[in-house]
């Protein structure tokens, strides 16, 4: 791990390939790791740089005020590089989706994964969930916070235990467990989404989501493609919200050509 430390604080970094840069950010239940899977492929024709967010992984939590799409532009920086292929997924996807908002000229291409829609009329199954998380994180219970998440974005609404692949839940408890533990430090610090409308958006842009997912992120996946200008659209049948970790070799497979435009 390279560690990128101004200062704005520390966030922990990993630089994978060599050629035209290409940044991943995870979801918010994860951390840099969730796109193991992926970088290989990616790493045959791009430098792949992966970071863990303020309050994942190796970044410490927040002690101030920040933006996660600010963070995004450090990375760059510390880089050296002025424009990259940005990808994120979940919570990282709508990252993504701000840092190009906010610094469209820095934005060679776009592809998210499952991201969320500001302001979304969510479901009686998602307010459920989110119900059981606080319950769970106000009685301090890290390990039923735990299990709720894990059921809503490893598994998700179909799925049974022994339907995801080998060792998934595994993998994830330990960056789910430090997210968790994080998060009232990086609400409270946060300073939010970006300004801006999608429809702006002019750079070319893939929005993917698995068909095993929650009902709402399939419609905000098929929302986004709709309203991003020239946008595409990939359904992952054999995958639930955390598309690159249920079916990486897909995703490279739709990632791979999308890159080299």
């Amino acid at each position: 791990m390279i560690t990128l430390t101004d200062e704005l604080g520390r966030l922990a970094c990993t630089v994978t390939g060599d050629g035209p840069p290409v940044v991943l950010v995870h979801a918010g239940v994860a951390d840099h790791r969730m796109w193991d899977g992926v970088v290989p492929g990616l790493a045959e024709h791009h430098t792949v740089i992966r970071y863990d967010m303020r309050g994942f992984g190796q970044s410490p939590p927040p002690t101030g005020p920040f933006s996660e799409h600010d963070d995004l532009r450090r990375v760059l920086d510390h880089f050296g590089h002025e424009r990259a292929r940005v990808v994120g997924a979940s919570f990282g996807g709508r990252v993504a989706l701000d840092f190009a908002l906010a610094h469209p000229a820095r934005v060679h291409s776009l592809a998210v994964f499952a991201p969320p829609w500001p302001g979304y009329d969510w479901s009686p199954q998602m307010i459920a969930y989110d119900a059981a998380e606080t319950e769970a994180l106000a009685a301090g219970d890290l390990d039923a916070a735990v299990r709720v998440n894990l059921d809503m974005w490893l598994y998700g609404p179909v799925r049974g235990r022994g339907e995801v692949p080998a060792g998934s839940a595994d993998r994830l408890r330990g960056p789910m467990r430090t997210a968790l533990s994080h998060q009232g430090a990086v609400e409270a610090h946060s300073r939010g989404r970006a300004d801006g409308d999608v429809a702006t958006l002019s750079v070319p842009t893939l929005v993917g989501v698995g068909l095993l997912d929650v009902p709402d992120f399939q419609d905000i996946a098929r929302r986004y493609a709709a309203t991003i200008p020239g946008a595409a659209l990939v359904e992952f049948p054999a995958a639930a919200h955390l598309v690159a970790m249920d079916a990486p070799a897909d995703v490279t497979a739709a990632l791979v050509p999308f890159l080299a435009l």
